[in-house]
């Protein structure tokens, strides 16, 4: 079945392109080097950018500072989305997994999603490689200490980065994605210290530019769980979890022929008890989100353990994983136990787990506290709407994890490219991919929490499956110039024959003289037994994608058809521009809430304004009504 097709963008770059002839060492500056910055580097070298790529430490270039995974619910669809837009991570994950699952199998195909264990050392040195092999990517290591502001047009915008040795580095257009490392604060009970990741310093220089670019910034907190020596835990006693027995690639490149690459292991699962929660719960007090330590919020999603028995104190038990960083490698991460606790309670409560009462730690757990930067001051291009030449990608935009970080950063590194080239942004919209999704609530809203890609965000997600990100997105890469022809010819050959089979069977007919694709719709029906039994000839050429997919498009037909109905309909809200200067105390009528919403955001469209919390169809409807009327003066 056909998709909706992509509306053509009215977005517009919020600042006209900048000059060329301005002094430059590169074109685009990328500062950090975790996801989001490894993915914005190459999108913008995709798109032919002189790119510098700025780090700490040239050795920890797509670390994975948290849990070594990629996917998950909501999070492996936008993996499947930045390979079909050209990224990296699929390819990455594919190259370095040790564990591939999918998830949600027992449920429709609109929520189901892929998963991996990676190991977190090739894992980094992948990453690494991409970036040094990229046309076009130098790599620097340095300390960033501050932004070059200058004016540009009478405007106070960003023309580079400065080092902490004195070192300039001027460039068209400036990508932060600084993770957890601004004015960074690491808290292990009343341990404090300085610094986003263990073993690497805060970046503090930044906070302070970009608050002098008029910038509001607020406070966020994240945690990461202990992580113990497995030669000390007893498997024997948890529960095995074993991957896929024929799992699936991230990657539409990757070959499923010579999948997975790497030996697969098992996960392990145990959980916390009575002895544990009364532990934590005698040491509260002690945590530095209970004792006035920490003033930003953290993730309601993963919640740090102390949290989960504070909020949940008739729960028996809590859900632990137990999972191998590596193949080389004795350190277990133990996911599901996220905690700011002192070290000597970690130990304590982390024995009373079965398996782990011999655990020695490697190392402890702890929480970052960090600054990020109010996304709703974004354009929907990533750039920011009243500084020219400053972009931002990741946890600087108050997002968590490293899918989203990476999403972001090939968005923000293809607009950067294309804002100096003076070619239209690229934007994606909520029906389109999950990657739109995550960019459109961002720039209408301002997060109270880390913000975390789930599935239930997306109102369209039977359109945006795993399965078809390549169907929906290669063509609109391929036409920005962030992948190649080549490859969108082949979707749409691939589009052709997943067309040709659909209606073979819809042709041919059984002996109750019934289309074999109305037999394919009855529950309980595959798509292999009712093509063998209708004799396609095409069949045994069918790739188990094109399979997938005639079995998901015929199945789900009437449900795919009424969300493109409705996305027809929203997108008539969402051709209705809003003036970027309209003055919304001018609306009477208009709440005293409302109007403060409005002003702050600054919604393009009719559609972003009602997906503003708080905003009302009666707000909206009002702001329709002002802005027919400006149009009606001005002809």
């Amino acid at each position: 079945m056909s998709l909706p097709l992509p509306e053509p963008s009215t977005s517009r770059h919020p600042f006209p392109a900048p000059d060329p002839s301005l002094p430059r060492d590169a074109d685009v500056v990328v500062v950090g080097g975790g996801h989001a910055g490894v993915e914005a580097a190459l999108a913008a070298a995709r798109l032919g950018a002189d790119v510098r790529l700025v780090s700490f430490d040239l050795g920890k270039v797509g670390e994975m500072s948290c849990n070594p995974a990629i996917g998950g619910l909501g999070k492996g669809q936008m993996v499947r989305e930045i390979d079909a837009l050209g990224g990296a991570m699929g390819q990455i994950a594919d190259a370095t997994g040790i564990q591939f699952r999918m998830l949600n199998t027992a449920k429709g195909a609109a929520v189901q999603a892929p998963r991996c264990q990676s190991d977190r050392h090739r894992y980094r040195e992948e990453a690494t490689r991409w970036v040094q092999d990229a046309r076009g990517v130098e790599l620097v290591e340095g300390a960033v200490t501050g932004l070059i502001l200058e004016e540009i047009d009478g405007v106070l915008g960003v023309r580079g980065v400065r080092l902490e040795d004195g070192v300039e580095l001027r460039a068209h257009a400036t990508i932060l994605t600084t993770g957890t490392f601004l004015r960074a604060i690491m808290h292990t009970g009343e341990r404090t210290a300085s610094g986003g990741r263990v073993g690497e310093r805060s970046a503090d220089g930044l906070s302070g530019d970009v608050e002098r670019l008029g910038l509001r910034l607020g406070r966020l907190k994240t945690g990461t769980p202990p992580r113990i020596d497995q030669r000390t835990v007893d498997f024997s006693v948890m529960e095995a979890q074993p991957g896929d027995e024929a799992p699936r690639p991230f990657s539409f490149l990757s070959d499923p022929m010579a999948f997975p690459s790497l030996p697969q292991v098992d996960c392990h699962i145990t959980f916390t008890n009575e002895r544990t929660h009364r532990i934590i719960a005698e040491n509260v007090h002690r945590a530095p989100m209970y004792n006035g330590s920490i003033g930003g919020v953290g993730p309601r999603y993963c919640p740090a353990v102390e949290d989960k028995i504070m909020r949940f104190p008739d729960r028996e038990r809590h859900q632990i994983f137990v999972e191998p960083e590596g193949l080389d490698t004795d350190v277990l991460y133990i996911n599901g136990l996220s905690t700011s606790l002192p070290a000597e309670v970690q130990e304590d409560f982390l024995r009373t787990v079965p398996g782990l009462e011999r655990a020695e730690f490697l190392r402890h757990g702890y929480a970052v506290e960090y600054d990020f930067v109010q996304p709703s001051q974004l354009a929907d291009s990533l750039q920011l709407q009243e500084v020219p030449g400053l972009f931002l990608a990741g946890q600087i935009n108050g997002t968590s994890g490293y899918e989203e970080a990476a999403g972001q950063g090939l968005i923000a590194g293809a607009n950067a490219a294309l804002w100096i080239q003076d070619r239209a942004p690229f934007v994606l919209h909520r029906h389109e991919a999950y990657l739109g999704v995550m960019v459109d609530d961002l720039v209408i809203t301002n997060p109270k929490e880390p913000y975390r890609m789930f599935s239930s965000r997306a109102e369209y997600r039977l359109l945006l499956r795993h399965d078809n990100a390549d169907r929906r997105l290669v063509a609109r890469a391929a036409e920005v110039g962030l992948v190649e022809r080549a490859r969108a010819d082949g979707v749409a050959a691939k589009e052709r024959a997943i067309e040709d089979v659909i209606r073979a069977l819809g042709s041919a007919r059984d002996r109750e003289n019934k289309a074999w694709l109305d037999v394919l719709r009855r529950p309980g029906e595959d798509f292999d037994s009712v093509a063998r039994a209708a004799g396609i000839a095409a069949l045994e050429d069918l790739s188990v994608e094109c399979r997938e997919a005639v079995q998901i498009d015929v199945k789900y037909e009437g449900y795919i058809a009424r969300q493109a109905d409705e996305v027809v309909r929203m997108r008539r809200q969402e051709s209705t521009e809003i003036p970027r200067d309209l003055d919304y105390r001018e609306l009477d009528g208009l709440g005293s809430e409302a109007r403060e919403k409005l002003m702050d955001v600054r919604p393009r469209t009719l559609g972003a304004a009602g997906r503003i919390e708080g905003i009302r169809p009666p707000d909206v409807a009002l702001v329709a009504i002002h802005v027919a009327r400006l149009r009606a003066a001005s002809r």
